[in-house]
């Protein structure tokens, strides 16, 4: 893959040459950026590594002036950014204006070469454009081949391989916590912790300890020493789902620690050293909050780096069929069943309804439409509508089935496939063995204990 060096500083210009020369990509330079637009066109390069200040001026001006130009007449060209003066604002502006990375000086061979071949992964050299992804193999847990979704996962393998901080936006039940994991899984941290925290499920006057640990006696109650989700990911990558959540107060905790990559566990004097990719999600539409006050700004740019926006399962509707068909042959697979068919008129028919609760809410009603027809070979539109709240007729009292008569029969059928086993029922059912007895209880379901 064709790469052109353009820095003006030449001790760069040859050390980059020789560590990508001896890594197989074929390399020109030039440190004269008067000439970039030129020599672009008589190269032709796949990627360009561009620096950002060519004289003492360290503002980045010349740098963006530069990619700016560089888009404008090659756009196909993807660019990755350079710099001994990295800020969270520049890195920022370049990514909008279409750079692909990045990385500050002075820079890490093991990075900067994993986002080269993260590109050169997705540059196709006969046709000269980006391949897109129809189907998503190395991660499984992520179905479709929509364009929204192709766009989702070409954005994924771009950032994977950077140590850029990643948001991700979207509705609730979009699958945001599994892009993360995608992320992580394809990045070159991916044998160290993937450490997972639900902000919005951490009491306010906890969020140092949860976070950052604490150490015996550092308040009632502390009986010995704790350590916090920060330490838990060190070496990995740390998610921060619903970090739209946190109050302002402990936002002023979190951006410390992002930005100086240290803290302090309570109760302890001594500062530890944290080496954590992060990325965080939000339902909530925090830029916004950061304009109105309500989150801060400072740290909005700190997490919001790179984005990815996660589509609603209304604006992937294509997608709906294949993961219809991926949700049942899970369940298929949990009770050991043959899994049933879904024919075309219903797949269509489930693609035209509508989901508020996304890919979460299909799931539910995928798995629970099976529960309730447990060993049928075929579901159609008849087995679907009572899980989407549209009456059917029932085909043994004659009488509308309601939503109560579908638990009781859910709960008879999983009590009776697991030989009324509470803890296998409950499992199965998606709930806590208390909640299985409570409603066992309520609806006075005849209850043969295991034996």
């Amino acid at each position: 893959m064709k790469t052109l060096i353009i820095d003006d500083d030449q001790a760069v210009c040859s050390s980059l040459k020789l560590l990508l020369t001896r890594n197989g990509f074929d390399v020109a330079t030039i440190n004269q950026p008067a000439i970039a637009l030129e020599t672009i066109q008589k190269e032709d390069p796949a990627v360009i590594i561009l620096d950002m200040n060519f004289t003492i001026d360290t503002s980045g001006k010349q740098g963006i002036k530069l990619l700016t130009q560089i888009r404008a007449s090659f756009p196909k060209i993807s660019v990755i950014l350079m710099t001994g003066w990295a800020t969270v604002q520049l890195a920022v502006k370049g990514m909008k204006i279409g750079a692909k990375d990045f990385i500050a000086k002075p820079w890490d061979n093991k990075d900067l070469l994993n986002s080269l071949k993260s590109i050169q992964r997705l540059y196709h050299p006969t046709t000269d454009t980006l391949s897109p992804i129809t189907e998503i193999d190395s991660t499984p847990n992520i179905i479709g081949s929509s364009p929204e979704m192709v766009e989702v996962m070409t954005m994924v393998d771009l950032v994977a391989s950077t140590e850029a901080s990643v948001l991700i936006t979207g509705a609730s039940g979009t699958g945001k916590e599994l892009i993360a994991e995608a992320i992580h899984q394809k990045s070159h941290r991916s044998n160290n912790p993937f450490v997972k925290v639900n902000l919005g499920g951490i009491p306010t006057n906890l969020f140092e300890s949860e976070m950052f640990g604490h150490k015996k006696g550092a308040f009632t109650g502390a009986a010995a020493d704790r350590e916090g989700r920060f330490a838990k990911a060190h070496t990995g990558t740390i998610f921060l789902d619903e970090i739209g959540e946190v109050n302002l107060e402990n936002q002023v905790k979190l951006l410390r620690v992002l930005q100086e990559k240290v803290y302090e566990p309570l109760g302890s004097s001594n500062s530890l050293r944290t080496d954590v990719r992060v990325i965080s999600a939000t339902n909530r539409p925090i830029k916004r909050m950061a304009i109105d006050g309500g989150f801060r700004e400072d740290l909005f740019y700190r997490i919001n780096l790179l984005n990815i926006h996660l589509p609603s399962l209304s604006d992937r509707k294509t997608d709906i069929p294949d993961l219809v068909k991926y949700f049942l042959k899970n369940v298929s697979s949990l009770y050991n069943t043959e899994r049933p068919q879904i024919d075309g008129d219903t797949a269509n028919w489930l693609s035209n309804q509508e989901y508020k609760g996304n890919i979460r809410q299909l799931k539910n009603i995928v798995e629970r439409t099976f529960l309730l027809n447990l060993n049928q070979k075929k579901l159609t539109r008849k087995e679907f509508q009572p899980s989407f709240g549209i009456s059917v007729m029932s085909t043994t009292a004659g009488s509308e089935l309601n939503l109560e008569e579908m638990e009781i029969n859910t709960i008879k059928k999983a009590l009776a496939r697991h030989n009324h086993s509470i803890s296998n029922s409950a499992k199965a059912l998606g709930i806590t063995r208390s909640s299985l007895y409570r409603r066992i209880e309520k609806y006075n379901i005849q209850h043969e204990p295991k034996i």
